[in-house]
């Protein structure tokens, strides 16, 4: 399942941003007095007691105001309300209860969503201010918490995490397969669903976002059941121009997370563009599995070398993810779609594979002999041992007795041969380093 996503509201200038950093970890949004600073919407993650969520800071409420910045950010706040799961109201305790907190309330009462009144600047630690209580006036039991020094912001997590639905354990149904299919807007991802299913699942347009939200359809074949999730068209950031595309790229990289395999589409009229390297990215950064799936094959001319060409064109591209297989497709008119199914089960396979930890040290004493690990100083780097602590993506662990001598150039040439000695194709390798000593 996709993370539930918390957003945090209120006027301007009680404290949003700095709270949202406090909880995220990250000084990600800007915090300055003056109001109105934070204008879009901030996306981080969070983690406690064991679960998840996307937290959204938004610029501050105003619902007085015909400013033109404020009202924009009262809509971009309003999408941020009604795209959450539950809302974290910030108020000032040293302002006291206003009448703009009052209204604020009163619209996301009316949002029916889980809601949790956070009185923000509680900094004395012990009892609350007496400011503290006016905030009982407002139909939302009111919580005490200093964004600055993170005093009650547990009590905070504990009481909106209460209000979110526990996600259900995943479907026994391991051989389910999700695949999103991701890419920038008008390459025919939304035409390949509608093929493999042989109904018209998902609206197809010559207009760029026409698919607005991650629509899953689940679909039976000779090769498996897999689970498709159509996109939406990823733009550069410059281009993203409408206030609901904002959310429709997040729903985007939420499928992302939740897939086993993230199938790549390029248009091979238009070629490779930036913007196909960069959603490539946001996979890779996901640790995800990729297939690189060059759409509208039968719309070009072609000779003998054109394949050949636009291949070498993908290797100099994705030169980042040169484990992905790439194959040649058309969505109209179903054109090497078997191979497609094909790829996706062997990277889904190859994602999931656990080797002994046997195997891999001989794996890596034959390399260590072929090539010496690196000097600097007279220090020689010693790799103890490795072992693998995780699948999808897999991910090993190296000890050795300085994590500085460990070289990304060295850790690049191990991951080869460990992709030589065993099938990684199509997925991503994570290395971690630890230090041990020598005694």
């Amino acid at each position: 399942m996709s993370k539930p996503i918390i957003a945090i509201v209120g006027r301007p200038n009680v404290g949003k941003s700095t709270l949202f950093n406090k909880l995220v970890g990250e000084r990600i949004s800007i915090v300055d007095d003056t109001p109105g600073v934070t204008r879009d919407r901030i996306y981080g993650d969070i983690e406690w007691a064991g679960r998840t969520a996307m937290l959204i800071d938004t610029g501050g409420i105003e619902p007085f105001s015909d400013d033109v910045i404020l009202s924009g950010m009262r809509e971009q706040a309003q999408l941020a309300i009604d795209t959450a799961d539950a809302v974290i109201m910030v108020t000032d305790v040293r302002c006291g209860l206003v009448a703009t907190d009052e209204e604020v309330a009163h619209m996301l009462i009316k949002a029916n969503k889980p809601l949790v009144l956070c009185v923000n600047k509680c900094d004395s630690i012990g009892e609350a201010p007496p400011e503290f209580y006016e905030f009982y006036k407002l139909p939302i039991e009111p919580i005490a918490v200093s964004s600055v020094h993170g005093h009650g912001t547990g009590d905070l997590l504990d009481a909106v995490f209460a209000q979110i639905p526990k996600e259900e354990e995943e479907e026994p149904e391991s051989e389910v397969i999700s695949v999103a299919v991701i890419g920038r807007p008008n390459v025919g991802k939304s035409s390949l669903i509608n093929k493999i299913t042989g109904e018209n699942r998902c609206i197809v347009s010559d207009i760029a976002g026409t698919t607005r939200d991650s629509i899953d359809t689940k679909v039976e074949t000779p090769y498996g059941v897999f689970n498709f999730i159509d996109t939406a068209g990823m733009r550069r950031k410059s281009k993203v121009l409408d206030k609901v595309e904002h959310y429709s790229v997040l729903r985007a990289k939420m499928a992302i997370e939740r897939a086993d395999v993230c199938v790549i589409m390029l248009d091979a009229e238009t070629g490779i563009t930036e913007q196909d390297t960069k959603v490539a990215g946001l996979a890779l950064e996901a640790g995800k599995a990729c297939i690189i799936a060059v759409n509208k094959w039968d719309a070009i001319e072609k000779d003998t070398h054109t394949m050949q060409n636009f291949r070498k064109d993908i290797e100099r591209d994705f030169a980042f993810m040169s484990y992905a297989p790439s194959v040649f497709i058309s969505a109209k008119t179903g054109q090497r779609l078997n191979n497609l199914y094909e790829n996706i089960v062997h990277v889904a396979n190859t994602s999931a594979l656990r080797i002994k930890t046997g195997l891999l040290n001989d794996v890596l004493a034959q390399a260590t002999s072929r090539v010496q690990p690196p000097t600097d100083k007279g220090r020689r780097l010693k790799i103890y041992y490795m072992t693998q602590t995780s699948v999808k993506p897999p991910t090993f662990v190296f000890f050795c007795n300085n994590a500085e001598l460990f070289h990304f150039s060295y850790q690049r040439y191990l991951e080869n041969r460990l992709r030589e000695a065993f099938d990684f194709s199509g997925t991503p390798v994570r290395f971690i380093i630890r230090e041990r000593s020598d005694k």
